[in-house]
């Protein structure tokens, strides 16, 4: 029997061997195809899911934005040196996540830092970022919705002194802010009027800068101050407005929980409970407060969902001045 090398030799060309010769080629060319088909397929079917994602986007970004929390710009002073908002001095401002959560469960408490609606006499500088276009201006009011533009109106970081029914005033024989007669302990206070006694406090000719009289919060209402105290326009500037300075609870936005830009500036936003501001039978704001550490791990977390998969809708920080 001849062997198999006898039998090849003896193949005209062009039969058998030949052909399967002619297979590799022709195997390539057809495995290429293929692989383009899929990859056309599949950059098909990405095509019809995009817009799908956009919307869960757009939806996840709605809800987290108006029920979870929302990132704030700090663009002024008044709340230094908790919350830096140096505006041309070299400092990036600080961009805040402000959380959403917590007064669903409680009220403000005093040492709170919180964004709020200003009252109209709180803004009369104010600026509407809307367009005067009613085409563009509708548009913007579609995306103020949804967080991809800022909202229309008048937002204010402040620290809460005292709550609904509580007397304020200023100051005891040291210089310090009281409640319900009660001296407080403002470790976050580091910029402040000058105050000595007999030389320059409330009774003196020239008065400190420090003194104003005692203001009765009404009910469902806030004092608020800022940290930078000889810089900041807050309660004691509007003292005279309707409200007495104050601002409704109603018009909060949410608590001020952690610094997130600049990264040498990440930290979790300071709220001690003000020393004396439940003394002398003032009334209590209202509600067990939710633990902290609750709060800020679902804030984070809605957040990190946001910019995960919110991330092809583009948002923008809103400024929350801290005048």
């Amino acid at each position: 029997m001849p062997d198999n090398a006898s039998e090849d030799r003896n193949r005209p060309p062009g039969g058998p061997a030949a052909d399967d010769a002619d297979d590799g080629p022709a195997r390539s060319r057809t495995s290429r195809t293929r692989r383009g088909t899929r990859r056309r397929a599949q950059q098909r079917g990405f095509l019809k899911e995009l817009p799908i994602l956009l919307l869960v986007a757009l939806l996840l970004s709605f809800v987290i934005q108006t029920f979870i929390a929302r990132v704030y710009v700090i663009p002024s002073e008044s709340m230094e040196p908790t919350l830096m908002g140096c505006t041309g001095c070299g400092i990036t401002n600080d961009r805040i996540v402000v959380d959403k959560v917590s007064y669903r469960f409680g009220a403000p408490r005093p040492g709170d830092v919180v964004v709020f609606k200003g009252p109209a006499s709180w803004g009369t500088e104010f600026t509407s970022p809307r367009s005067s276009n009613a085409v563009v201006r509708g548009l913007q009011q579609v995306g103020a919705v949804v967080g991809l533009a800022p909202p229309n109106e008048r937002d204010f970081v402040k620290r809460v002194v005292a709550t609904g029914g509580q007397t304020v005033q200023c100051c005891d024989a040291t210089g310090n802010v009281q409640v319900n007669g009660a001296s407080l302990t403002e470790p976050y206070v580091v910029n402040d009027f000058p105050f000595v006694a007999g030389s320059q406090d409330c009774a003196t000719a020239i008065a400190s800068g420090r003194c104003f009289a005692p203001v009765t919060v009404p009910p469902n209402n806030l004092w608020m101050m800022g940290d930078n105290r000889n810089n900041s326009a807050d309660s004691r500037y509007h003292v005279g407005d309707n409200a007495r300075g104050t601002v409704p609870s109603a018009d909060v936005i949410g608590k001020a929980r952690v610094i997130v830009v600049p990264v040498s500036r990440w930290q979790v936003i300071s709220a001690p409970q003000i020393v004396g501001a439940q003394a002398a039978g003032g009334p209590s704001p209202g509600g067990a407060p939710v633990p902290n550490a609750v709060i800020l791990v679902g804030t984070l977390a809605g957040l990190r969902t946001a910019t995960g998969a919110g991330a092809r809708a583009r948002r923008r920080p809103w400024r929350a001045r801290a005048r």
